[in-house]
Order: C-alpha cells, then structure tokens, then sequence
C-alpha cells in the first residue's frame, strides 16, 4: 500500500531529467530515428515525382496560357505565330448562345467564328445590310485579317451575303483591347459609337452600344489590362533599384534590432508592460470620463430600452461603466501578474539577452532563411506546375455546332457529332451556319479519370514537403543554438561550422522524424481545407445549427493545428539534441514544458510581445520612409530619381513592406528559434544540475545571478 501511495504522488509529467555525466550538447553518437516513415516519405516524394512526370506528359499548359482560334490551333505560336489575340466574329453571341453552347464551351468561347490576329481592331467597321452589295467583289469589302482561313478572298466563288450567312468573315468590328489575348470590345470607347453603326436586331446606334455591353459583361468595365500591366512594370523598372535600398535597410535594421537586445532587452521589455499598463490606465480615466458626462445628463438604458443599435448603445452610461470594469479588472489582473512574476519576468529578459549572444556568435544562422525560402520556393514552383499540367491533361474534343440554329437545316444540330477542326468542310454541310468547335478535353482513360485524384495527391504532396523544409529549418537551428547553450566556455567551446553540422547531422538520421511530424501537421490542414471546401460548396443549404456545427469543427481544427504546431516546434529541439525519435521527443518535451508551465508562458508572450514590437519598427519604420521617398516628399540630389516619374507611387511602396515584413519575419524567425532552444537547454539544466563540481550549470552568469545559483568551482573545459 505504501508503494502504491508512493506511486500515486509522484508527479504526473513525469519525472525531472537526471544528471549524465557524459552530455555535453548534442549528442554525436546517434542512430536513425523513425526509418519506417522515413521509408513512407520517400515513397510518397517517388509517387510525387511520378505525378509530376506524368502531369508533363499528358498535359499541356498552352491551353491555358494561348486561347485557340476557331480550328483548335494555338494563337501566338506556330502557324499562328506573330497572332496572338483571337478576335471575335460577333461579341454578342457570348451573351446570347444556346443552352447547349453555354454548358459546351469553357473559357471566353463563344459560338461564333474565332481567328488569331496581330493586333486588335481600334476603329468601327461594319458592312451595312444584306443586299448593300448585290455584285460586289468580297475582297474590296472585306480585310483578311479578320476573316476565316478556310477562305480566300482573292478565288473565292461565293458572294458578300453567303460570307457573312457562313460567317466566314466579320461583319462588323469595334475599338477593342486584349484581355488575357482575347480582343474584348473597349467599354469605354461605346459612348462615341457612330450614330449610323448598328447591328442586326438594333433599331439605334445606343442599342447596340447596350447589346455590346451586355455581352462584354461589367468585368472589363473601364479596365484595361494591358496598360495597367504595362504602367506596373514601368513603375518597377524605374524603381527597381531604390527597391533593393529599401530592402537593405530592412534587413539591416531587422539585424541591428536583434544585436541591440543584447543591451537593451530589459529596458525595452519594461518599456513594453508599462506602456501597455499605462495604455490600460488611460482607458480606465476615460471610461470613467464618459460615464460622468452620461450620469450628469441622466442617459441610461432604462430610458433608451433595448437596442442592438452599438451608436445608440456607446451613449448610455451603463456601457461605460461596463468598459470601466473590465479594464479595471484586466488591469489589477496584470499588475498582479507583475508583482508576482517579476522573478520569471527577468528569466526571460535574461534569455532574451543570451539569444541575441548565441546569434553573434553564429552569424552564419541569420543566412539558414535563405536556404528555406530557397526549398519553399521550390514546393510552390513544383506544386503548381504540376497543378497546371494536371488541369489541361487529356485531348480536346471537337464537335460540329450551329451558329444560327434558326437557320434550314440547322435545328437538328445538337452537338454531338465529332469532327476534325482542321479537315472540317462547312461548305458540305447543309447548315450554313455548321462549325467543328472546341467542346472539352478528354476525360476518357485511366490517367484522365483519376485526374481529381492526382490532384489531392499533388496538395498533400505540397503540404507535406512545405512541412517538411519548416521542420528541417527548425530542426536545424535547434541543434546549432543548443551547442551554444550546452558549451562550458562560451564562445570557446562551441564547435565548427555548429550550422552545417546540425545541418548534415538533421538530415542524416531524422529525416523519418521531420517527415512523422509534418505528416501529422499536413493532416491536420488537409482536414481544414475540406472543411473550408464543404462550407463554401453547401453555404446555401446550410441551416443556423449546421452553420453552427461547422464554425466549431473549423475553430477545433484551427486549435489543434496551432497546437500540433507548438508541439512540433519543442520535439524538433529534442530531437537536436537527444537524437530520439518524434514520439519520445515530443513526450519529454511536453513533460518538461508542463512541468515548467508558468515560465513557458511568461517567456512566450514576453518573446512575442517583442517581436511584435521589432516588426512593427522594422516595417513601419521602412514603410514611412519608402512612403515619403516614392510619393516626392523627400527629393534626392541630382536627376538620379524623380518620383513624378512614376505612374503608381503605391506600387514600389506595396512592395517595400511586403518585402521588408518578409525579411524580418525570416530574422525574428532565427531569434525566435534560438529563445525557445536556449529555454528548453535551460529547463532541462536545472534539471540535471545543481551547481556543484560534479553537477555544474551550463547556464549563463546572468541566469544564474537571477536564481541565486552559482557553481561551487568553475570547470576549465568539461569536453
């Protein structure tokens, strides 16, 4: 019984770590971890690699980046080369096709004739009504740039009226601009339409401008892309230079921050609470301001009554009374926490210095980022060509169409009959109208049926490895701060090149490890994405409960993933330095922070608390100063740059500061990596030692000085 007893009080994460003579950092003499997901992973990247070989094969993205004219063939290479708009016979058509064509045809497909062309039209042109030209000769009334390949205007038999009945060439054209290389008709140019220019089934010259809006469709309102696209990379190109400046000094800000922690991390952190303290303060006197005012006039809800009205709500003195308690309340709650967590407070402002220590030492850990972006960049690349060669996989299929089903002959022509766009003859045909036309690619065979299929694989796959670089990243600045930390003599006995031995050892025996972890973080998120996917595909059926019921499924998996995400983060550091698999590691992590739980939060909302201040002077400090500079308020010397020159001034501005929080990020990153390993090595130091000549600490004086703990005689060089 009294065994059992003994059992039942010990403590329930775990027993504190015990001393090992023989440990001194991480451990050299290490054997393989998680092999059989590592073999798993392997597989996996080879299937990916697979579907990516295959995507190639069967796919073809000039589907997607070149429209085709009416025969299937490419406009902008090949026989078409030197042509890459298509130009559409009759606009209105798009608006107005049949059933059959609207559920046919993807894209801007219409049904009517397309051909590739040079240039856009930028002028009106119309042949009048049939019958203008009763003996005319085509070629003096049409141009070959917009008219059919499959007729020549110069041996042609055929009259005016039977080209445009056939619709083998334009019968009117409008000032257009390419869209995506497609000749869309300019909107903007519509109100200048010529009194005399209308079209069939118009009676005035502004209800074609109508019919021809209508068909355009509010997307191209007033927008060109072309000269949009045209003016943004002027802009950059102008710019480009004193971009880069701006970037620089993002990064040399981003450095000289994490240097001045080193100096000043307590003075900033006590700055930090005291303005958050007194930030609280003055929200209490104002609350409390707003209520005197309120009650003087007598302004309650008893006298408004019940509302949902905020406007109505924030002039009763209730509300503010309300406000005046729950910042009065949050504000004992902090000076409380204060008094009382003063001691774990300079813990880990100590840390805080001792980080930035560690990363002067290993200079080279600021460049790791790089090599992440480098492999993150990689994924993405590789993740979405695969998705487009995936999506324009499989053969497109043709079939013969009408243009005018109210034409003879025409309505039996449902779609269905296939044909070869560039042996088609539509001078066989009894409709006049008759057309080989692009209908879908093939989803026949066994690669083009699993095509959705594949396409999960290829967003696990990116999940999976996007994952995987993170953790390695992780993993691999863990184990080069946790040899600083667990060093004797600092800097002495730190060893060579820590980054690219942490490195090499990360991926020589816990690739299976990383790749368990991601596994489990990339199933977590593949499960939000479903959600996200089921709530945007069934939002209109949904009801208030199954609303409900998926706001709270999207909330836990939201919870879970930023948990799995801060478990994964302590294994990776136990992993570094013990060398045991993700299971084990992840366990003595989880122990070792529980049992420590109190100094975990303390030194997590403090780290955050600065680093959300560094980014914040990084990024608005830079994004003040590029604002002033491309916007004219601050002229430099000379002709060198003149910000009148630019037609966007926001476009270099946008790109310094999502350039600037991208490099503080990967900065704040490093630092952030290296608290969070230097407080594990910390945790686990107390654990193991006690100060004595047997047993010393490996932490540093400061730390020591903080905890009342010094080591009874110095060691010269414990390796």
């Amino acid at each position: 019984m009294g065994k059992k007893k003994e059992n039942d009080s010990s403590d329930p994460y775990g027993e504190p770590a015990k001393h090992d003579p023989t440990f001194n950092g991480p451990l050299k003499n290490r054997g393989c971890t998680d092999v059989i997901c590592c073999i798993f992973f392997m597989v996996f990247i080879g299937g990916y690699l697979v579907v990516g070989v295959l995507a190639w094969l069967y796919g073809d993205p000039r589907q997607v980046i070149y429209p085709r004219n009416s025969t299937g063939v490419f406009c902008g290479i090949g026989p078409n080369e030197g042509k890459p708009y298509v130009f559409y016979f009759d606009i209105l058509k798009c608006a107005t096709g049949t059933n059959i064509m609207a559920a046919a045809l993807n894209g801007l497909q219409c049904p009517t004739t397309q051909v590739c062309v040079n240039t856009c039209p930028n002028s009106y042109w119309i042949v009048p009504l049939s019958g203008y030209f009763p003996g005319a000769n085509p070629r003096d009334v049409f141009s070959d740039k917009y008219c059919s390949p499959a007729i020549d205007l110069q041996t042609t038999k055929l009259s005016v009226d039977q080209i445009l009945s056939k619709e083998l060439c334009a019968r009117f054209y409008i000032p257009s601009t390419p869209v995506f290389n497609r000749c869309i008709p300019k909107i903007a140019d519509l109100p200048g339409i010529p009194s005399n220019f209308t079209l069939p089934g118009t009676a005035t010259a502004n209800e074609t401008a109508s019919s021809i809006m209508s068909a355009t469709g509010d997307l191209f309102m007033g927008f060109n892309a072309k000269a949009l696209g045209v003016k943004i990379f002027e802009d950059f190109a102008k710019s480009w230079y004193w971009i880069l400046i701006g970037l620089l000094i993002a990064m040399l800000a981003s450095l000289l921050f994490l240097l001045l922690l080193r100096f000043v991390a307590g003075v900033m952190v006590w700055v930090l609470i005291v303005g958050v303290i007194g930030v609280i303060g003055y929200g209490i006197w104002h609350c409390y301001w707003e209520y005197s005012n309120y009650k003087a006039n007598n302004a309650s809800i008893s006298a408004i009554g019940f509302t949902s009205d905020v406007s109505v709500l924030l002039r009763v003195q209730e509300t503010w009374l309300a406000f005046l308690i729950i910042l009065a309340v949050l504000e004992v709650v902090l000076l409380l926490s204060l008094i009382f967590l003063r001691k774990r407070i300079l813990i880990a402002i100590a840390l805080i210095k001792e980080a930035s220590k560690a990363i002067g030492h290993i200079m080279c850990s600021l460049l790791y980022p790089l090599v992440t972006f480098v492999l993150l960049v990689i994924c993405v690349a590789y993740w979405g060509i695969t998705a487009l060669y995936l999506a324009t996989s499989g053969v497109p299929l043709y079939r013969v169409m009408a243009l005018n089903h109210s034409l003879p002959n025409c309505a039996s022509i449902n779609g269905t009959e296939p044909c070869d766009p560039l042996s088609f003859n539509a001078s066989s045909s009894p409709c006049e109208s008759a057309r080989c036309m692009f209908l879908k690619y093939n989803e026949e065979g066994l690669f083009q049926k699993n095509l959705f299929n594949l396409q999960i694989y290829n967003v696990l796959g990116f999940l999976w490895c996007m994952n995987f670089v993170l953790a390695l990243g992780q993993c691999t600045m863990a184990g080069a701060f946790a040899s600083y930390y667990w060093a004797f003599s600092k800097p002495g006995d730190l060893p060579y090149f820590p980054v690219a031995s942490s490195f090499l050892r990360t991926l020589r025996y816990h690739v299976g490890s990383l790749a368990f972890g991601s596994l489990i973080l990339t199933i977590v998120q593949f499960i939000r994405i479903i959600l996200e996917y089921l709530d945007h595909k069934f939002k209109a059926a949904q009801n208030p409960c199954t609303r409900f019921i998926m706001c709270c499924l999207k909330c836990c998996f939201w919870c879970l993933e930023k948990f799995i995400k801060f478990l994964n983060r302590n294994a990776y550091i136990m992993i570094a330095v013990y060398g045991k698999n993700f299971c084990t590691s992840a366990k003595n992590a989880f122990c070792l922070l529980m049992r420590n739980i109190v100094r975990v939060v303390v030194l997590d909302k403090v780290t955050d608390l600065l680093l959300l201040f560094g980014k914040l002077m990084v990024v608005g400090g830079v994004g003040v100063l590029a604002f002033f500079f491309f916007s004219g308020r601050i002229e430099m010397p000379g002709e060198t740059f003149s910000a009148s020159s630019l037609n966007y001034y926001w476009v270099p501005i946008i790109t310094v500061v999502v350039g600037s929080y991208m490099i503080a990020k990967g900065f704040f990153s490093v630092y952030s990596m290296c608290v969070d390993t230097l407080f594990l090595c910390f945790l686990e130091d107390l654990e193991r030692n006690d100060g004595s000549q047997e047993k010393p600490y490996y932490m540093p004086k400061s730390l020591m000085k903080i905890l009342s703990k010094k080591n009874k005689q110095p060691k010269q060089n414990k390796k």
